[in-house]
């Protein structure tokens, strides 16, 4: 597996990492993408480590917090070949999001407890998951870096920030990475944030780079899902959207060809083709899902390919909302 490093920050990190957020599934409840099975994800960790993927995303809200735990358990004794982020910044009541919480009091909560849940003593990459728009961001990034300086983080992230909140918390301390959405289907970070990033020397995490599975052909549309399934709920995989945005699979699939590649691999390398700070963290819960998604550090994308692929499906042109939820479009860069 190949390296990148995270912007300027230093932070050395293999070239595609390991989204785990649904392979412990919430309590109480399924996953958020088909069946748990935890036997499957723990091979899938040993499959990652043996291949050379060591950048794995986790968050405390993922179970809540089952997710920690299960990253944790599957790293114990080899803690040293990992590298781990994860996140604060949800106020958890009764197991569920009651809104965001980035007050100081919180985030070294949260630290704590994560460090204990992961079963370390220092966190890699740390990251506000949503800017609480009630806390200054000057406020929470100084928090963090008193972290930093405890020796408890070693670097410092962001996730779904806006241009001008990422400016003000890199000039209170050095952001190492910002990890958004960013894929074929959603290039609304495009129009001014990676920029922000390239120019300031912050790496870019882009979750979600397959579009929920959408851009690998192989997802069902939301009618034919199950109601457990976030994506029977998601407005792009619903009625005329899905069909429009087919426009970016066929494109896909057409470079495939070329490649003797899968679609998941090129939507990757597309991604990958957008400079040496982007690493991508696809989901995986199993082991084919994971050696598929590795193979697309292989694939080289020609200018004309990406030009293509560009086309498909410009800034601003997918049918559908982001999000069904107007209160989770609210927390998105801010």
């Amino acid at each position: 597996m190949q390296t990148r490093q995270l912007g300027s920050s230093g932070l050395t990190v293999s070239a595609l990492g390991l989204g785990c957020m649904d392979m412990a599934g919430t309590a109480g409840a399924a996953a958020m993408y088909g069946a748990v099975d935890l036997d499957e994800a723990n091979a899938t960790f040993d499959r990652a480590l043996e291949i050379g993927i060591n950048f794995f995303d986790t968050a405390e809200v993922y179970g809540p917090y089952r997710n920690e735990e299960l990253l944790g358990a599957a790293l114990k004794g080899r803690r040293d070949k990992a590298v781990i982020a994860t996140k604060f910044g949800f106020r958890i009541v009764d197991g569920k999001v009651a809104g965001v919480d980035s007050r100081p009091e919180n985030i070294r909560a949260v630290c704590e407890a994560s460090l204990k849940r992961l079963g370390t003593d220092h966190i890699d990459l740390f990251y506000q998951h949503r800017v609480d728009p009630a806390v200054p961001i000057e406020e929470t990034v100084g928090a963090m870096a008193e972290l930093v300086q405890q020796g408890k983080v070693r670097f410092l992230g962001l996730s779904e920030a806006g241009a001008a909140t990422i400016r003000r918390a890199h000039a209170t301390h050095p952001i190492a990475a910002l990890q958004s959405e960013w894929s074929l289907w959603e290039r609304g970070v495009e129009e001014e944030i990676v920029g922000v990033c390239a120019e300031l020397g912050i790496g870019f995490v882009p979750f979600s780079p397959l579009g929920r599975g959408f851009l690998t052909g192989t997802q069902p549309r939301a009618e034919e899902l199950p109601k457990s399934d976030y994506r029977a709920h998601d407005p792009r995989y619903q009625g005329a959207n899905y069909d429009a945005n087919m426009a970016a699979v066929a494109a896909v699939e057409r470079v495939a060809i070329t490649h003797a590649a899968s679609a998941a691999q090129v939507a990757l390398a597309w991604l990958l083709a957008k400079g040496p700070h982007v690493v991508p963290i696809p989901g995986s819960k199993r082991r084919v899902t994971l050696n598929d998604n590795a193979g697309a550090v292989d694939v080289v994308l020609t200018a004309d390919e990406i030009a293509l692929l560009d086309a498909a499906l410009p800034p601003g042109t997918t049918a559908g909302d982001r999000y069904g939820s107007k209160a989770a479009m609210a927390m998105t860069r801010l």
